[in-house]
């Protein structure tokens, strides 16, 4: 069973099918890759917030250089849906490049989730901002 902290952070990479998944102890800056979810996944997600209880969950929001991303606003709903489900502070980070570093950084790499890489990175980036 995993060690638990108040200030554990789940964060999530969401896709259309696939959902990467992260947790990360902000004190020492670091996130760790979960098995991605299917998507939905909010039984999943209920059943990681029972397992690690968070203090706090983050989402990558997805961002375009010129207008809205196609998938923001779907996003954003995922995110609010997270708050009024599980009553835990939603966080958003912008992902613009999390999955193209996410797949540089597995290149060769078998079995690793480009998904939850992601949403490590964007752990992460989150961690980093807050600092």
């Amino acid at each position: 069973m995993p060690e638990r902290s108040a200030r554990t952070v789940l964060a999530f990479d969401f896709g259309l099918k696939r959902i990467g998944v992260a947790v990360g102890e902000p004190e020492l800056g670091t996130a760790h890759p979960l098995p991605p979810i299917a998507a939905p996944g909010f039984d999943a997600i209920g059943r990681l917030v029972k397992e690690w209880q968070p203090a706090q969950l983050v989402i990558g929001l997805p961002v375009a250089a010129n207008g809205e991303h196609p998938l923001a606003r779907r996003v954003e709903r995922f995110a609010r849906q997270l708050e009024g489900r599980f009553r835990l502070p939603v966080a958003r980070v912008d992902e613009r490049f999390s999955s193209v570093e996410a797949e540089s950084l597995l290149r060769g790499v078998k079995n690793r989730s480009v998904d939850s890489v992601a949403a490590q990175l964007l752990l992460e980036q989150y961690f980093h901002e807050a600092a």
